[in-house]
């Protein structure tokens, strides 16, 4: 069996993409990250980057204690080798994909979440517009070149490994997914080979299901009190603030 600590964010779906393709066991824990879930000490113990998602395997590869793994790049490629599907064990196949599994893990998420951030929430966070307008353009033009990167790619395989599907596109979907919202209002013209992609991964029965369960979790109104306490928890972090966490987990550990 294995846990997934979990919420349903383009990171967090990243798993369960995978969990259901692979048709394993799992049971998911709520990491509710609006409220603190990701500092509770038990959690930072299995990841200590304070993020989700995370899993525990309590029948790991070899045998042996059960095992933790953070970080949604690791956890798609132990997954794969556990079970032997989606990413070929040796070879250049394996390294096609997995060239693209760091591409999406350095550039794609974390460019586009900087673009959200100023795009969609700078707003009640800084009262500089010139700094705003500075961010939203660097980020979200760098999303811009990234789709280009993706559809150039796209227009010569069919799969960003090539022809087959694999991690790569189930770690970049979710992310690849929002780009029409993020930089084209809506609209894919811009990216043909990119949006034919989108479609057909996304028409996959295990993609579609894990885009759609749990997508109310994080829908519910919030007062005025946790929306100030839910951007305290998300943003301007450092490591004093988080210390007491850290400590906590260790002391339990």
């Amino acid at each position: 069996m294995i846990e997934l600590h979990y919420w349903p964010t383009p990171n967090g779906r990243k798993v369960t993409i995978m969990l259901e393709e692979c048709g394993l066991e799992y049971t998911i824990i709520p990491v509710d990250i609006y409220i603190g879930d990701q500092f509770k000490p038990e959690f930072l113990r299995i990841s200590p980057n304070n993020r989700m998602p995370a899993i525990v395997d309590h029948d790991p590869i070899g045998g042996g204690e059960p095992l933790s793994v953070f970080e949604s790049g690791a956890i798609l490629e132990y997954l794969a080798d556990k079970t032997g599907k989606f990413l070929p064990k040796e070879g250049a196949g394996r390294y096609r994909a997995l060239q693209w599994v760091h591409w999406q893990m350095a550039n794609l998420g974390p460019m586009m979440g900087n673009a959200n951030h100023f795009k969609n929430y700078g707003k009640a966070l800084v009262d500089d517009v010139e700094l705003l307008a500075y961010g939203e353009k660097r980020f979200v033009g760098e999303v811009d070149r990234l789709a280009g990167v993706m559809d150039a790619h796209l227009s010569a395989n069919r799969y960003l490994a090539g022809d087959e599907y694999t991690i790569a596109d189930m770690i970049t979907w979710p992310w690849a997914r929002l780009i029409p919202n993020m930089i084209y209002e809506g609209s894919w013209d811009n990216v043909p080979n990119l949006s034919r992609w989108s479609y057909e991964v996304g028409r996959r029965p295990a993609v579609d299901k894990c885009f759609r369960m749990h997508s109310d979790w994080g829908s519910r109104e919030r007062t005025e009190e946790e929306e100030k306490a839910r951007r305290e928890l998300f943003f301007n972090q450092d490591a004093e603030k988080v210390r007491k966490y850290r400590e906590a987990a260790a002391k339990k550990g």
